[in-house]
């Protein structure tokens, strides 16, 4: 007797928490082996089955309890009580779950964090490797990884915020119209919008167009490998005016010469950031009231 399965999946998301799937398996038996009635009966079933399963499909696409999202800004617009936290979004589809921090809080919220400095338990001297795939713990320190980045910025149009605080409790934040990255095959290179405002100034424009360099993989413009001498890997020219995967460590304790996680145009040179956080959000968004800002 030959049998089939159709499977009915839901999902349902919540910080720090993977989807939850249901199966609902139903086998459908060959009807020439059923008596009359028996085959007449399971027919009925089948025919209310499959007009079940066309309103299920339908509501995927109408009801908000069932959805993949892409980025935070995605799940701020499902729930715009969702609080800042660890969640699971789908860039690359639904095969592909990501893990990422989401603030909720910032300017409006839905913020994707892709790259999250705070305390200095993660080293960001890394290879081209864990660049490009990403490293790090997401409720903490971590880079969300070059071709996630990509991913994401590939599926709709993001700006870029970042925010940073010095050790003397001081916060600022730079903000830019867009932002996306190239794919691989052009060394992620980076295209940055226009500066559009924060009290920390424009550290990064200079780093527009440039490719990212890692100290094993050096794509920056001076003769040397800007990732070797500033122990970190970034879109560096020649070399940088901002360094946010440089070393980490209190203000006046490292030796090196501009190897900090540092913002010129807020703190100078050789000032070595106490938190610095990068993150996208969609252009495409509704007018929000302001909120406290978070790294």
């Amino acid at each position: 007797m030959n049998t089939s399965t159709v499977s009915l999946w839901s999902m349902s998301h919540a910080p720090t928490d993977t989807p939850n799937v249901a199966y609902l398996n139903l086998p459908a038996c060959s009807l020439h082996t059923l008596t009359p009635d028996l085959s007449m009966m399971m027919m009925m079933m089948q025919e209310t089955f499959l007009v079940a399963l066309l309103v299920l499909a339908t509501s995927v696409h109408s009801n908000s309890q069932f959805y993949l999202p892409i980025d935070c800004d995605d799940i701020y617009r499902h729930d715009n009580k969702s609080s800042s936290g660890v969640y699971t979004i789908y860039p690359g589809g639904p095969t592909a779950p990501l893990r990422v921090y989401c603030d909720m809080d910032t300017d409006g919220g839905g913020w994707t964090v892709f790259q999250r400095r705070l305390d200095g338990t993660e080293s960001f001297f890394r290879p081209w490797a864990h660049y490009k795939t990403g490293f790090g713990n997401v409720a903490g320190e971590y880079w969300l990884g070059l071709e996630n980045i990509f991913l994401l910025s590939a599926r709709k149009k993001n700006e870029l915020r970042v925010d940073m605080e010095d050790w003397e409790g001081g916060r600022a934040s730079a903000q830019y119209a867009s932002f996306s990255i190239e794919s691989e095959n052009t060394g992620y290179q980076l295209n940055l919008g226009s500066f559009t405002g924060g009290a920390a100034g424009d550290s990064l424009s200079n780093h527009n167009s440039m490719k990212f360099t890692t100290y094993d993989k050096d794509h920056d413009e001076w003769d040397k490998n800007c990732a070797q001498h500033f122990l970190g890997g970034f879109w560096y020219k020649a070399c940088h005016m901002t360094n946010p995967t440089g070393m980490y460590a209190p203000h006046g304790a490292i030796g090196f010469e501009n190897a900090q996680s540092l913002w010129h145009a807020w703190k100078g040179w050789n000032y070595s950031l106490k938190s610095i956080a990068m993150k996208i959000r969609s252009v495409a968004r509704c007018v929000c009231t302001h909120g406290h800002d978070q790294l």
